[in-house]
């Protein structure tokens, strides 16, 4: 997969924010549904500020946990207009004090917008990770965040992470992963394992 990119849908680095925090629990599917009447109605942070809970909630209802990411969204471009001048920040430290944004998705915008050695862990890549023995059965996903950084060489982080969630999208899959159709398992410690 060379060119493995997100699966998210979005026009603007606040639109892939957006889309984002609403895909926490939730297919990429069903936010590409969900995002394009949202990001006409709210093109920027100013105009999702000053929006009511109730009308946002009417584009994201069919979300899960639809009333908190709809608090977190409002919240967080109301700190974007506050504290940031309507500019969405570029750095980890700032990121993550929006709210509904953690490690994992202020990673995500580091690698997708600005192209930095960041890797977003997220329940893919954490299994695939351990599966193919990238990281060594790791317990968390900073954990794994940490081994994966010092191994993969920084200019193909932001593609590695791609690639990780993709082949655990569609054949490392958690429940049923498709190892006869999988091209890695001539490298993956757990197919060894199994003695296939």
């Amino acid at each position: 997969m060379p060119d493995a990119a997100t699966e998210l849908h979005y026009d603007t680095p606040f639109h892939l924010l957006l889309a984002v925090i609403l895909s926490a629990q939730c297919t990429d599917k069903r936010i590409n549904m969900v995002t394009p009447a949202l990001f006409e109605r709210f093109p920027d942070p100013a105009s999702l500020a000053a929006a009511s809970e109730e009308e946002v909630y009417g584009y994201i209802k069919s979300v899960t946990f639809p009333n908190n990411k709809t608090r977190a969204i409002i919240k967080a471009a109301r700190m974007i207009e506050k504290d940031f001048g309507g500019e969405l920040p570029s750095d980890i430290d700032n990121l993550i004090k929006l709210p509904g944004v953690g490690r994992k998705t202020a990673n995500v915008m580091l690698a997708v917008v600005w192209n930095k050695a960041a890797m977003a862990v997220d329940t893919h890549v954490f299994r695939v990770s351990n599966r193919l023995g990238l990281t060594n059965n790791s317990k968390t996903p900073l954990e794994t965040e940490r081994t994966l950084m010092r191994h993969i060489p920084e200019e193909l982080v932001s593609t590695a992470h791609h690639w990780l969630i993709l082949h655990g999208r569609y054949i490392c899959k958690a429940r049923r992963p498709d190892c006869p159709n999988c091209p890695l398992t001539s490298y993956c410690k757990t197919f060894e394992g199994t003695g296939r």
